[in-house]
């Protein structure tokens, strides 16, 4: 069971990345995951 959950929250996650990915472009994409990332650390 927590496999499944894990499997789909990864699916989850994967889609929404590419629908960012198409919506944005690839430009503003990855400075989006840039910003979040140094955000964090």
């Amino acid at each position: 069971m927590l496999l499944w959950a894990g499997a789909v929250i990864g699916s989850l996650v994967m889609i929404g990345a590419l629908a960012l990915w198409f919506h944005y472009g690839s430009q503003v994409f990855f400075e989006m995951i840039r910003t979040g990332f140094a955000a964090c650390f």
